[in-house]
């Protein structure tokens, strides 16, 4: 087994400009998704809906670290990543209401988002299932000699999956330039880790396949994005495949329809103690690098563009009923 690398140590200070790049995009996230919850419960938002407060310091960390030419998969809590990753808050309400403007033409919803102008493959909604992808991704870019990154976000519960000892296997017996980024929130759905894994520490059955892994507190956006980029670097340089375990919780139930009978409300207020945003923002304060206008400037701004994306998904139109099979079957015919 490989030695693991020491995620732990606490960051450099953060310059000033980076600082409040960071903390405005954990506020974009944030605020976008109490945007879903509030549509959801006037129903303009239908089927299942999986949200990331409290996550947000690992999304916006890792992505820090890549490139726009990297690939990222993600989870069906993956609203984060891609509003990150430059897909627009439009075009993601506009996927949730079901109109064809939306990044996935309507037709995934919350848990399918897709753009590959952006490089972002899922939105993926079965557990584990975007580890093979990333796998695959990574082997085209190594087959290709070009140096670029798969990066593939997944949860704890996926632990539990053969496609993620299959794809850490292959990724490290190949050599492949993959991340594997662990959202490891302690729960999966309703079932608490110590429940389902006799090893809780992930990082160390990472390890074991013979990649350099590291556990990081998944709360502390620097610590994530300092892992991320030694990570991303090593990648970059040949070494293969590296792991990240960033240990992290969410704030709300497993999913909106999730009535959250296996947590008590006190383990999550104590969660809610170490909230990224919060924490983070005192730490600027701290330092004297945000004041109250620059927060006041950032809430606005996010504020406009939330209310923006609403207006632009609810303009958007539905998708005609004659091309209801489209993309379902194809009409071609073998030779």
């Amino acid at each position: 087994m490989k030695t693991r690398k020491n995620a732990t140590t606490r960051a450099e200070p953060v310059e000033r400009e980076h600082g409040l790049h960071l903390l405005r995009s954990m506020i974009r996230i944030r605020r976008l998704e109490d945007k879903c919850a509030e549509l959801y419960t006037t129903t303009k938002i239908r089927g299942f809906l999986h949200l990331y407060d409290g996550e947000e310091a690992v999304a916006v960390g890792v992505l820090e670290a890549l490139t726009l030419d990297d690939a990222i998969v993600a989870t069906y809590r993956e609203h984060g990543h891609a509003l990150i990753r430059g897909v627009s808050a439009g075009c993601i309400l506009a996927e949730m209401y079901g109109r064809q403007e939306g990044c996935s033409r309507g037709r995934g919803g919350s848990m399918h988002l897709f753009d590959d102008r952006t490089r972002f493959y899922g939105g993926n909604a079965i557990v584990g299932a975007g580890l093979p992808i990333a796998v695959g991704l990574a082997l085209a870019d190594k087959m290709q000699e070009k140096s670029r990154v798969s990066c593939c976000f997944f949860g704890d519960g996926a632990v539990a999956e053969g496609e993620f000892h299959e794809s850490l296997n292959l990724a490290a017996l190949w050599r492949l330039p993959v991340l594997f980024v662990c959202e490891n929130n302690l729960y999966a759905m309703g079932t608490a880790l110590r429940y389902t894994q006799s090893v809780t520490d992930i990082a160390a059955k990472a390890a074991s396949y013979g990649m350099p892994a590291a556990a990081v507190d998944g709360m502390d956006v620097l610590a994530v994005e300092a892992a991320a980029h030694l990570a991303a670097e090593a990648i970059r340089a040949g070494e293969g495949p590296q792991f990240l375990e960033c240990r992290t919780y969410r704030f709300r139930a497993h999913s909106m329809y999730d009535a959250e009978l296996y947590r008590n409300r006190a383990e999550v207020e104590e969660w809610k103690k170490r909230c990224p945003i919060a924490t983070f923002t005192e730490r600027l304060r701290d330092a004297g690098q945000v004041s109250d206008d620059d927060l006041a400037q950032i809430e606005a701004e996010v504020a406009r563009e939330i209310s923006a994306a609403v207006a632009f998904a609810e303009a958007g139109s539905q998708e005609p009923l004659e091309d209801l099979t489209r993309f379902v079957y194809s009409e071609r015919r073998m030779p």
